[in-house]
């Protein structure tokens, strides 16, 4: 594991990327807070004719939400310069599980990015069964719901015992605001699989399927990449379980203490106090 005092060879490594793929929250913002250095960096990449991907595994917004964050926040993204858990997920349905019904048990924004995707649903944005009388669904999907009821969880597991596919976009336990961690999607699936026995299929990080749609969105050979993230579990997973460069910030969840205590195969390729410092060992 390279670290700020290993310049030559962390320097080395950095500049060797094509494709910068940067979680967002704890990585290049807080909340609502961007980190100045964060901007910078990307702003310098870019200049520099290097490329970047901005990848949330938080499916609770949309990409049009997230666009016009990172706009307001001063990352000037291009549209295809993002993407979510909430897009990986979509994108399975539609390709492997094309005309089977859905319970989404997740935002107002995601039903309607599943909708859009053309995936059939049984409830409604509001998570509301449309016919309570209908057939029951093929699959559950549960996600990072900030309007979760407890009509809703107990909707899901009761599909879930029948016999649904239970599927869930990410499975990270907490997502980082400006004054605590809240809930997250990975919280909200422990207690349906308390409830029901019944483990998801995950996506977003560090899943092979978003590693694949990393590649197929960008073009890019994976030896090309170098991921930036504050969770080993998540962010870094992605790449050491996927053939990614992976450098762990400590800006977001993860403190030094636990990169010490996990394993070398868990460990990250860098491991940076911010993005300052990948700016300055990139640019001087």
């Amino acid at each position: 594991m390279l670290t700020i005092q290993n310049r030559a060879e962390a320097s080395e490594l950095l500049r060797a990327k094509n494709l910068f793929i940067f979680d967002m929250d704890g990585t290049i913002y807080l909340g609502g807070v961007p980190f100045d250095f964060a901007v910078r960096f990307i702003r310098r990449l870019r200049e520099r004719g290097r490329r970047v991907l901005f990848f949330t595994n938080n499916a609770s917004h949309d990409p049009v939400f997230y666009m016009d964050k990172l706009t307001r926040l001063g990352f000037a993204p291009s549209g295809e310069e993002i993407c979510t858990s909430g897009d990986v997920t979509a994108a399975f349905l539609t390709r492997k599980r094309a005309g089977k019904r859905v319970y989404l048990m997740g935002t107002p924004e995601l039903w309607r990015q599943f909708d859009r995707a053309g995936i059939p649903m049984v409830n409604g944005p509001d998570g509301k069964l449309t016919d309570p009388a209908g057939a029951a669904p093929d699959i559950v999907v549960t996600s990072f719901d900030t309007g979760l009821t407890y009509e809703k969880l107990t909707i899901a597991c009761d599909f879930i015992r029948g016999g649904a596919e239970y599927l869930c976009t990410h499975p990270d336990f907490n997502c980082p605001t400006e004054t605590r961690f809240i809930p997250d999607s990975g919280a909200i699936a422990a207690a349906v699989t308390a409830s029901t026995g019944v483990t998801p299929v995950y996506f977003g990080k560090p899943y092979p399927e978003t590693a694949a749609m990393m590649a197929e969105i960008t073009g890019e050979a994976r030896e090309n990449m170098m991921i930036f993230g504050d969770r080993l579990y998540t962010d870094i997973a992605t790449g050491k379980k996927h053939g990614i460069s992976a450098a762990l910030v400590l800006t977001g969840e993860t403190t030094e203490e636990d990169v010490e205590r996990a394993s070398e195969a868990e460990k990250p390729d860098l491991l940076l106090p911010s993005l300052a410092e990948a700016d300055e060992l990139m640019f001087g």
